[in-house]
């Protein structure tokens, strides 16, 4: 692997983008195989919809990493590499409230609606877990009546972050995004018959210009030597 990216290339950083539910994993695995190999990597973690945007309007990135619908579109339209494409990690959206604060029962689908009902305002994100949230909502027919009480995080500004200002009493998120955040307990994932799991997958940017190496930190990124990254960060091996 490390002769493949000697020479110039190797010099040069690997770039990506991904969005903010692997960005501590992936900085954490970007250090490690830079240790491992000497090959530089500069991933920039925003918001999934605005690191979307920014492939579509041809930035230059050797890899991108995203939910796997959102790499799939990407493929579709020709910015990646379809043969590329490995999956990383899976992600389940958690609850979080304030540090210290009550603690609302999440065990069963009615006893979340209902801690859902109870708070003062409910936050989520832009990502997969906001949409999920906003069905459920939908679903149990309350949307309308707690619409005034749900705020959105602007892109790339964590949930757990609201939380610990006292902005929104109960948080919805990627666990991978709660899991690290200061001034908030997370109380869980959701239940298990209402979860929504993420895969986040990565893949080389057809306009990468370090090609070679992107894919030998692909494989690297998707291997078991970065199991342990991805577990402690809240996520589990794709």
């Amino acid at each position: 692997m490390v002769a493949e990216i000697n020479g110039q290339a190797a010099r040069a950083p690997i770039t990506g983008i991904s969005s903010m539910a692997t960005r501590q994993v992936l900085a954490e695995l970007a250090a490690s195989y830079e240790r491992r190999t000497g090959q530089s990597v500069a991933i920039e973690s925003v918001g999934g919809v605005d690191a979307a945007r920014r492939v579509e309007n041809d930035e230059v990135f050797d890899i991108v990493v995203l939910a796997a619908d959102a790499i799939e579109r990407l493929s579709v339209t020709g910015y990646v590499e379809a043969a590329s494409r490995v999956g990383l990690a899976r992600s389940g959206i958690a609850v979080a409230v304030a540090a210290g604060a009550t603690r609302p029962d999440i065990a069963t689908e009615a006893a979340l609606r209902d801690a859902i009902l109870g708070a003062r305002s409910i936050g989520y994100s832009t990502g997969p877990s906001g949409t999920h949230l906003l069905k459920l909502l939908e679903r149990w027919g309350i949307a309308g009546q707690i619409a005034s009480r749900i705020v959105k995080a602007p892109p790339g500004v964590p949930v757990g972050t609201l939380v610990a200002r006292g902005e929104v009493a109960l948080g919805f998120q990627q666990m991978s995004e709660l899991i690290h955040v200061p001034g908030i307990d997370v109380l869980g994932e959701l239940p298990a018959a209402i979860q929504s799991t993420t895969t986040f997958t990565a893949a080389i940017c057809t306009a990468a210009p370090h090609r070679e190496a992107a894919r030998a930190l692909l494989t690297f990124l998707a291997s078991r030597e970065a199991d342990g990254a991805k577990l402690q960060n809240g996520m589990l091996p794709a």
